[in-house]
């Protein structure tokens, strides 16, 4: 329970930030939290009892001692690093991006170390890297992700689908990142931009509350 809270308000923290227009990349410290935290839970585990504990962040409820690499870049570019002489102390990796668009958690690698390695590049002055291109390829192709509403506004196609992900598409053209055309519609059709805690509203939250819209105004 105690991870929970403290997970949730990390993220609310987060997402206040991002509010106020800090960068992301300028959260490196919070968004590594977040991610500790988060794997904490999805491994029933616990932080590591000492503070920059050598090799590892969390020991799961197995007793695996996990280390946690946290990205809040989208895209596939860019990379993490490891340090090469603490690899053999960690039995297994986990990779986490903050969604800032959708403000959640997403998984993009949890293997044993062993197998892990074998994305990684070679050996640089004690570090490691592992491509983030490697990891954020989808096993499911676009006719395989099934659409779960679909409205028509101002030459645009907004849709859910099913994964709860909002895409926006105009003149055949998927449009990334969604968020700013949505902004748009929603000031057209007198849709409040923040929740009401008074923090802006992410981009499912956005595109629900405009399909919503559009749904009533056509029915």
């Amino acid at each position: 329970m105690q991870i929970i809270q403290s997970l949730g308000e990390a993220m609310s923290w987060f997402e206040r930030e991002l509010g106020w227009g800090v960068p992301p990349t300028e959260l490196r410290h919070l968004c590594g939290r977040i991610g500790e935290l988060y794997a904490a839970l999805i491994t029933n585990g616990q932080m590591a009892t000492e503070v920059n504990q050598k090799g590892y962040d969390v020991v799961s409820g197995d007793g695996e001692k996990i280390s946690v690499k946290t990205t809040a870049m989208m895209g596939t570019g860019g990379h993490v690093n490891f340090n090469s002489n603490t690899l053999e102390l960690i039995d297994r990796i986990i990779v986490l991006r903050v969604n800032t668009e959708e403000m959640q958690v997403e998984t993009l690698l949890n293997l044993q170390t062993s197998e892990a390695l074998y994305l990684m590049g070679p050996e640089k002055k004690g570090k490691r890297s592992l491509a983030l291109s490697k990891l954020t390829k989808t096993t499911k192709t676009k006719e395989d992700i099934k659409s779960v509403k679909e409205v028509k506004f101002e030459g645009h196609i907004i849709r859910e689908i099913e994964t709860g992900t909002i895409e926006v598409e105009r003149d055949g053209m998927l449009v990334s990142p969604a968020k700013p055309e949505l902004r748009k519609m929603a000031k057209i059709l007198n849709i409040s931009l923040l929740n009401s805690n008074g923090s802006p509203l992410n981009t499912r939250q956005l595109g629900s509350q405009i399909i919503k819209s559009i749904e009533e105004n056509n029915g």
